[in-house]
């Protein structure tokens, strides 16, 4: 690429795209793309197709999708997989037609093997069978992998896919029904010390921004508190327990401050994941458009007993995140001490923790010449005080 190259950001108000769109700019890169949804249709093959032909796009990065965390997955899962075949299939085979001179499509760490081998390498795709929660999302993504690698192979085209462990970051979607599992957590427990501090004005104004089901901060405290205890934030003091679920107490007494309010956080708090912050997976995107090609990563093992048949192309896509994980109880922790909430995490046993442990192998990426800088640490205190600002 250079700095005068057409660029089309597919998804550029998202959390990835938006980070990317930032990076491109601030390297000087001047003719930037982007569409809103209202401005083109990812769904609409027609109109995809019509964009394409009309803005002639040199480089593509394909960050549009549709996405959530483990009760979106599981509840839409038609919508799942119907919207992000139909996004990548759309632009993938159009930037093809168009002759995209490269194309980086964005997937997802959850298309390894639920069980498989820890931290996960690029050679166990389609090893073993999924984890059932995210599986549509998971296959659309595997799709999205195979048909790169398919047109590559046939056509000649240079299109890479990278896989992102779980992201974090400016942007980011904070829907506590549908969000990942970290901005989920900042906001319940940044609305868990609003509640113990009897912080009214910072509630009404959280919701304000961001209604739950429609619960804005003009509702009255009763629907407040009843939409707020419906994702898991109880801030009554006669409440000592959550009845009829299964939980575990981690955290302390409040103390003297008006409300004792404990946070529930679903599953056991013992799954470990990896968090890597966005504007470093923006980062890593546009380093491989600029440095690395699809011959750089799409060597034929040398023998069967190396994970594949000898001459066959398989697995060219690139992981990408820390090599570091940690568990979702660690995570909440650190998150209740940067937003300062000193009520309690009560972990719910009965709603699923997912897969135990999803830690990618980033040792291709790492050959490739990119690492991390940016820990979970300093990450977590970042994106509050994003959230905080926005």
């Amino acid at each position: 690429m250079n700095k005068q190259s057409k660029i089309y950001i597919a998804g550029h108000h998202g959390l990835v795209g938006s980070a990317i769109w930032k990076n491109l700019t601030e390297k000087g890169y001047t003719n930037l793309i982007g569409k809103t949804r209202a401005e083109l249709n990812l769904l609409d093959q027609q109109a995809v197709a019509a964009f394409f032909e009309s803005e002639k796009p040199e480089y593509v990065f394909l960050a549009a999708a549709k996405v959530g965390g483990i009760v979106a997955n599981n509840t839409y899962r038609g919508e799942f997989i119907f919207e992000n075949l139909m996004i990548q299939n759309n632009i993938i085979h159009n930037a093809w037609k168009q002759g995209v001179k490269k194309l980086l499509f964005l997937g997802s760490t959850c298309i390894y093997p639920k069980e498989a081998p820890q931290p996960m390498p690029e050679d166990c795709l389609l090893t073993a069978p999924l984890e059932y929660t995210n599986e549509p999302y998971a296959i659309a993504k595997i799709a999205g992998i195979k048909l790169c690698e398919s047109y590559n192979l046939q056509y000649g085209t240079n299109f890479i896919s990278v896989m992102p462990t779980n992201l974090y970051g400016p942007n980011d979607n904070f829907d506590l029904e549908k969000s990942h599992v970290l901005p989920a957590l900042i906001r319940k427990i940044h609305l868990g010390k609003c509640l113990e501090e009897n912080n009214w004005e910072a509630i009404r104004s959280d919701l304000a921004k961001r209604p739950i089901e429609g619960v804005d901060g003009s509702a009255t405290k009763e629907e407040i508190l009843s939409i707020l205890e419906k994702y898991g934030l109880n801030a009554s003091p006669m409440a000592k327990s959550l009845s009829r679920q299964k939980e575990t107490y981690t955290g302390k007494e409040s103390g003297g401050l008006t409300n004792e309010v404990k946070v529930e956080i679903w599953g056991t708090g013992g799954p470990k994941r990896e968090f890597l912050w966005s504007e470093e997976m923006a980062d890593a995107c546009v380093y491989i458009m600029e440095k690395v090609d699809f011959k750089d990563v799409s060597f034929p093992p040398a023998k069967a007993d190396k994970g594949g048949v000898a001459g066959e192309i398989r697995n060219t896509h690139i992981n990408i995140g820390t090599g570091k994980d940690i568990s979702i109880k660690q995570v909440a922790e650190s998150i209740k001490a940067a937003v300062g909430f000193k009520g309690g995490l009560y972990f719910n046993t009965s709603k699923p923790d997912g897969t135990m442990r999803k830690l990618t192998d980033v040792s291709k990426l790492h050959t490739l010449g990119w690492q991390h800088k940016i820990e979970i640490e300093e990450g977590v205190q970042l994106m509050y005080n994003w959230y905080l600002n926005a």
